[in-house]
């Protein structure tokens, strides 16, 4: 990994120990580095598993198997290959992720179908099937790993591993969930842009967890950007092994739904953050709340816009009060806005109102605000009660050394 992301946490999490779920790491040399590259994951049986993948319309053979398999609803081992996103390689990816899948089945005497894959790395390039076979011989006689371990191997141009952890309380008994996810760049919504997986030893219903998952993702993976790109090998995954004991969740309805569903978004929120403050070249962690917009929709839509600004994101890198920029944000989103309507603040400080700059508008305090790490900016249209936030970072030459030099 390269030098550390300034906005990285000091250090990687404690993540509980999930029953049913033991994580390995192995070299498979998809790429001429002295690093593992393959983590893989073994599930217990009656796993069960829900997913949401890109919307890109050049998805990878990974992001395809998974879409068929999630809908059977059952798990029992994860694949993550790095260096290599197996995207773009037509009938050889797809021979690829088959090899894969039926190698693992083989040593686990289970269906193809409850193995999950997925690659991230340079698009183009076939996946070497001999070194994945080589890799899992490695993975299946490996030691359990930890999981700060196993987020460090499915890492690209990360900086830093990264993980999170959150629990519940299902029926009187306590569930944990850990979660670990990569990304760095080509990071946009349309879920988001990472490989994100997430383990629970609660009892759940495939289809409930599959609602819950989503929901979640709306709220938090697909909040995000770096660089507006999304990714052809987008996926996040969450496997429920049902050993924590607690009564099984089928519906919202039952008693202690509501705090999974909390404690998944929480999970899923802080790995979004996390993927955010690792953004390519990233100084500032920025956060764009939308309200009084005529629909939450549109108000999302406005904070990507200026989310996804290069003039907004290098202002905020040159720690520039330059508020104009949003207001051209806001203006090219082709959403509802009145500019007379229109108010703006940075961090705490109202900057602009009614279509003017405020009556004895000081910069100096939103000046400091810039020169900190986390920078919020506020947009408040006048219009009706949509409202939105959405996390991205700030542009810097960072960003474009390393995806000048990326295949090299």
């Amino acid at each position: 990994m390269t030098e550390c992301s300034p906005l990285a946490p000091s250090a990687f999490p404690q993540l509980p120990a999930i029953a049913g779920v033991t994580p390995h790491v192995a070299r498979a040399r998809y790429k001429v580095w002295d690093r593992c590259d393959l983590t893989y994951v073994e599930l217990s049986e009656g796993t069960a598993v829900a997913g949401v993948t890109t919307q890109s319309k050049c998805p990878s053979p990974e992001v395809e198997w998974c879409r068929d398999a999630i809908p059977l609803g059952a798990a029992r081992a994860l694949v993550v290959n790095a260096g290599n996103a197996n995207a773009f390689t037509g009938h050889r990816g797809r021979a690829a992720v088959e090899a894969i899948a039926a190698k693992v089945a083989n040593h686990l005497d289970c269906k193809p179908s409850d193995i999950f894959v997925s690659s991230t790395g340079v698009i183009g390039v076939p996946l070497p099937v001999e070194k994945a076979e080589a890799g899992l011989e490695a993975a299946f006689a490996a030691a359990a790993c930890s999981w700060e371990d196993a987020a460090l191997t499915i890492g690209t141009t990360d900086t830093y591993p990264k993980g999170a952890h959150a629990s519940a309380m299902i029926g009187g008994q306590r569930v944990e969930l850990a979660g670990i996810i990569k990304g760095s760049g080509m990071v946009a919504p349309d879920m988001a842009t990472m490989l994100g997986y997430i383990f629970t030893d609660a009892a759940i219903a495939p289809g409930l967890l599959q609602s819950m998952l989503s929901a979640a993702n709306r709220q938090t993976f697909s909040c995000i950007t770096v660089d507006s790109d999304t990714s052809t090998s987008d996926t996040v995954l969450a496997f429920a092994t049902g050993k924590a004991g607690n009564p099984p969740l089928g519906s919202m309805d039952d008693p202690g739904a509501d705090a999974f569903q909390a404690a998944l978004t929480d999970l899923c929120r802080q790995l979004a953050h996390l993927v955010v403050r690792d953004g390519e070249g990233a100084s500032k962690f920025i956060e764009i709340s939308v309200e009084g917009a005529e629909s939450d929709a549109s108000a999302h839509r406005i904070a990507l816009s200026i989310a996804n600004s290069p003039l907004v994101k290098t202002a905020i890198a040159g720690e520039d009060a330059n508020w104009g920029r949003v207001v051209m944000a806001v203006g090219k989103a082709g959403e509802p806005a009145d500019r007379d309507r229109l108010s703006i603040r940075f961090g705490s400080t109202q900057v602009a109102t009614g279509g003017l700059a405020v009556k004895g508008y000081d910069e100096a305090p939103v000046a400091a605000h810039l020169k900190g790490q986390d920078i919020r900016i506020g947009v408040d249209l006048g219009l009706g009660n949509g409202q939105a936030t959405v996390w991205t970072c700030d542009l810097t030459h960072g960003y474009i050394s390393i995806n000048a030099d990326y295949r090299s």
